[in-house]
Parts: C-alpha cells; structure tokens; sequence
C-alpha cells in the first residue's frame, strides 16, 4: 500500500474537524431522542447550530489542532484536542445556562447532547489522528521489517525514548518492552508495553525476540552501566545510549541522536570527583600557556583550564589545522578569558621566548611531545628534538621568566623505556625534576598511561578497521595496556599541579591493565558483529619499541600517597643539574650528524635503564 510522502495541508485537517463537529451533533441527537427527535428540539437545534459552528471554530483556530502532523501524534497532541473540545463544549453550557436564567427559561440544546457531542468529538478526532499514525508506523517502514528493542528504565526518560521511537516511521524500530530495576514497576505497562524486572533480563534476550537494547536511564554509575551492557553482548545483543538530555537538540530527542555505546563506558570507572573550589584558586584570574594545546590531553587541558576563568589563555601548537578546529569550537563559548592561537614549536627557542615574554604566565603545561612508539624508533632525531629539547626550551624559559609552575606531561612509557620515544620522555622528566633544585619556578611531572580515544590511539584504529571490514590488527594476543578517559587524565593533571610543590612525579592509579585482544572483542562486538563471521583479528608481532606490558613505576621507585586516592606521588632518584644539563647539551647536539646509533647511545647513558627493543640499537646494550 502507497501512502503520501507529504504532509496533509492544514485546511484540509481543519475542514475534517469541523466535519466532524457537525457529525457528532448530529449523532448526539439522534442517541439522545432514539433517532426520533421532536419537531421542537429540531427547531431549537437549527437556531443553535450557527452558534455551535462559530464556537467549535474559533476554538479549532485559537487552539491550532489543525497544526500538527497526523502521522507524529503525540502526548500533547491528544492534550490540545482535549482542552480545545472541553472548552467549547464549557461555553455550550455556558449559554445555555445564559439563555435559560436571564432570558427566556428555554435551554438552546439539553446538557445530554453536549455530553454526548464533547465524548463523541473527542472520541473521534483522536482515534483518527491515531489510526492514521499507527497506519504510517506499519507500512511506512520501506525495508518492512522492524527491529525489536528493548529499553532499559521505565522512568521518563524511557517513555520519552519510546515516544521519539514512534514518531519516526523510519526508525523501523518497534519497542517490545521495558526492563527495569525497579521491582515495583514489574509485571505493569508503560503506554500499553509492558515492564519487566532486571532479572529477567537474561531470559529475555535467550527468547530471541530481543535485537538491541536502549539504555534511557540518566546519571547511570559506571559499574551499572558496565554491567547492563556486558550481559547483553554476552548474547551478542547491540547497545543505544540515550545521550545526556543537555544534548537534545531544543530540549528534544530524536532517533538520530540514539549513539552506539562506546568503548569507554565499558573500560570506564566511576568518575572523579574534585575539589573544585582550590582548583579554581589555582587558575582563576592568572595567565596559563598550554603547549600541545591542539593535542587530545592539551585541548582538554584547554577546555577544563577555561571553566575556572583564568585571565589569559595561550594555546600553542605546531598542528595548523587542529589548531583550527580548536579555535573555532572554543570562541563558540560564552566566557570573559582572553585567548590567544598560537602556532609554533616549541624547538624553536626564539619563538617560545617572544611568547612567554609577552604572556608573562603564572602556569604553563607542556604537553607537546611526539608520541607514537613504532614511528619515533625510525625518527630518533625528532623524538630528541621535539621530546628533549623543546622541553629543556620550555624548562629554562620559565625560570627566566619566573613562572609560578610548569607541569610536564609525562607517559607511562618513560618507565624503564624500550623504545626511543620513552626514552626521550624520561629525559625530559629527569631534566625537568633536576632544574626545579636550581630555580624559583615550581616544576611538577604527571605520568599515567593510554588515553581512550586520543588521536592514533588504538580505539580510534579499531572502529576505522571495523568500518572497513577488518581485520582488526592486535600485535600480541597477551599485550596489555592501561587506559584512562582523556577528560579523567585531564581532572588528575589540574589535581596534580594543584597540589604539587615543585620536584614530584604525581602517578595516576591506572584501575586494571586491559588485553588489548579483548578490547578488540567488545568493539567488534558493540558494533554488533560476531568474531570470526563478521569480521577477524589479526596478529601482528610486537612492533620495534614496543612492550608486552606498560609499567607506572620503575623497580628501583615506590610511591606515597597524597590526599587524592587516585594521585600518588613517585619517590625517584635526584640528579644533579649542572650534569644533567651537560649531558642533555651533548644529546641535543648530537642530531646535528644525524647519526641514530651515536643518539640513542647517549640516551642509553642518560638513562641506564633504556634497553631498546629495536634491533637496530640493542647492540648498544652490550
């Protein structure tokens, strides 16, 4: 069957309500005097029918039922209609109570027929506007099957899912049930669906009548939410998220905006919560420079930075386009802070001193780094100038200048480091730590692990593999990484320089290390395909520099705790600077020959503990 595409004219719509109007009457009357009505009641009824048509009228025009679109009614439709008939079939009563007290004791129609007539147009003008919309909903789906789902919660925001489901007739999505946590909720129907208690989750999804599963509960914990989504892919059932209701488009939802769970809300934990109120003290009002500001961790080190109002922000970064895009998504914003877009690098010395002379900043977080282990093995020269030396850059000019902290953003790959990537961050950390005996400045390391979702990282690589069609490319069936989202590692990075005194390596409590291998299961599964059917995992071999196992401290380090549980501080060696300094000079001046093996065995002598995995340069081992 062909139903129209367009939506009905509104005249049209109107006309059918007054024709309805006229239909109910009349029905009304013949009900009331058993299809026999008197000759006077005829006579009383023509008199009054100019009066009833005006008022039905005006009250269709003033109350806009003609304005919606049949095939989307809703809720508030069916309420319009109601509060609009009400109210004429109120003024019927009205003047006839008028006519029969102050004029001549003659009722215009008896208040049985304006019963009747308000039941009856009521009745009718809803179970049209219904009936056609139930007519769109099941031969409007072109691929005309439908997907049955299954939402979790029963609260509002579960109703307004189902609803929003209903009203695109392109969903092809029919709402099957409600599950819900709630036990006294059990065994009732929302809108005619019925609700079912959590434990009956499982049976359901066995039944085979179960294809996804909409999360619509709001402020969901992380644990709940881990859980709900593991028991449905346990059955290989793919899960919506309802996203937050501050991100409905004009406060409402629409089917569009049901998103895929993510990886992180399964490798996710519970959030962290700050003491916001010394962080604002810590950045309100004063200059802060950013660099690597374009990056994942530096433009949400630029996001968080600008909630606490600081005076001035400096964002650098050599990324011209990503630089772009940060720009424009931050001056969108409604804020007092001045901003300025630098792009630069910070090896170049000159142009990082023009810029810290003219900011003049209290606090400064480096961020700016090359990160990719494998690339970095065949690059060692731009590892040791971006890594070493714009931070040795960075390190100097701030004390120069007398900034009141720097903090360096550091990586779990400086932990006895195989790669020259790790290597040269350990460097960094090591000149950073030792220059903070020599200086006013306040120098402050943070260190933690992978970052979920940040450029080039592996998340990121899986969904590009997986709309591809795979395979998915894991380099050991036993590799193990720790993993953190980008806005916690951000909240810990403004804890740490918070509370930081100069000279400390803050570590981050990681949670549990993650196999990458099951990693690369749950993103298969959550895009609702099966391993081996749908799509493969490959495997690789451990890339050069690459560890089987990421570590957070070294064996020769213990920590101790602050008063964040999830912030410790690393008890590392002390250097002295003056030779720190010197040796750093010798390794930066060491890429001008351009000769790998002299660099990465300087490095090795900075850094006893580096023993490279690449082939290339484990001879220097020996």
């Amino acid at each position: 069957m062909q139903l129209p595409t367009k939506n009905s004219p509104r005249w049209l719509i109107f006309l059918f309500d007054v024709a309805v109007c006229l239909i109910s009457i009349s029905a009304a009357y013949l009900l009331r005097f058993e299809f026999t009505p008197p000759s006077t009641e005829i006579d009383l009824a023509l008199l009054f029918l100019p009066i009833f048509l005006v008022t039905r009228i005006l009250s269709f025009i003033l109350g806009k039922t003609y304005a919606g679109i049949i095939r989307y009614t809703s809720t508030e439709d069916t309420q319009r209609i109601f509060f609009v008939v009400l109210t004429g079939s109120s003024l019927f009563v009205a003047l006839n109570s008028l006519r029969f007290y102050l004029f001549d004791g003659i009722y215009f129609i008896p208040f049985s027929i304006i019963a009747i007539d308000f039941l009856t147009t009521l009745v009718v003008m809803i179970a049209a506007r219904i009936g056609i919309k139930v007519l769109y909903l099941e031969l409007k789906n072109p691929s005309k099957t439908k997907e049955n789902i299954l939402i979790y919660g029963a609260g509002e925001s579960g109703v307004i899912t189902k609803r929003t489901i209903e009203r695109d007739s392109r969903s092809g999505i029919h709402v099957q049930a409600f599950i819900d946590d709630d036990i006294s909720k059990a065994g009732k129907k929302v809108e005619g669906v019925n609700i079912f208690h959590t434990l009956k989750a499982r049976e359901l999804y066995s039944s085979g009548k179960i294809d996804k599963v909409i999360i619509s509960i709001q402020n969901l914990s992380p644990a709940r939410k881990q859980a709900i989504i593991k028991e449905a892919l346990e059955f290989n059932i793919q899960t919506l998220d309802v996203p937050p209701v501050k991100m409905w488009i004009k406060g409402e939802l629409t089917v569009r905006q049901l998103r895929e769970v993510k990886i992180e809300d399964l490798l996710g934990r519970p959030g962290i919560d700050l003491e916001k109120s010394h962080l604002k003290e810590h950045i309100y009002d004063k200059t802060v420079v950013i660099t690597g500001a374009a990056g994942s961790i530096g433009s949400e080190i630029s996001r968080q930075v600008l909630g606490y109002k600081p005076k001035m922000l400096v964002l650098l970064d050599q990324a011209e386009t990503p630089m772009y895009e940060l720009k424009n998504e931050l001056l969108k914003q409604k804020h007092s802070t001045k901003i300025e877009f630098v792009v630069g690098d910070v090896r170049q010395r000159d142009r990082i001193k023009r810029l810290l002379d003219y900011a003049m900043p209290e606090l400064v977080f480096h961020a700016a780094a090359y990160k990719h282990v494998p690339l970095m093995e065949e690059n060692p020269t731009e590892a040791v100038l971006a890594n070493v030396l714009g931070t040795k850059n960075m390190v100097d000019l701030c004390s120069e200048i007398g900034v009141e902290k720097f903090v360096l953003v550091s990586t779990d790959k400086a932990v006895n480091p195989t790669s020259v990537m790790g290597a040269t961050k350990r460097i960094a950390e090591i000149y950073a730590q030792s220059k903070n005996h020599e200086s006013e400045t306040q120098y402050i390391t943070t260190r933690f692990g992978n970052v979920l979702g940040s450029n080039g990282s592996v998340i990121p690589l899986f969904k590009r593999q997986i709309e591809e069609g795979g395979p998915l490319t894991v380099t050991h069936q036993d590799v193990t990484r720790y993993f953190m989202t980008i806005p916690e590692a951000t909240q810990l990075v403004l804890e740490a320089s918070a509370m930081g005194d100069g000279g400390e390596i803050f570590v981050f409590d990681m949670g549990k290390s993650v196999k990458i291998f099951d990693l690369a299961q749950k993103m298969i599964q959550l895009s609702g395909l099966q391993l081996e059917k749908d799509i493969e995992i490959k495997i690789t071999g451990l890339r050069p520099g690459e560890k089987l196992y990421e570590e957070l401290l070294s064996t020769k380090e213990n920590t101790i705790p602050t008063h964040h549980d999830k912030i410790l501080k690393a008890q590392v060696r002390s250097y002295q600077f003056s030779q720190v300094q010197e040796d750093v000079t010798e390794l930066i001046d060491l890429f001008r020959n351009q000769n790998n093996q002299d660099l990465v065995a300087k490095m090795k002598k900075l850094v006893p503990e580096y023993i490279s995995q690449n082939s290339e340069f484990s001879s220097l081992d020996q």
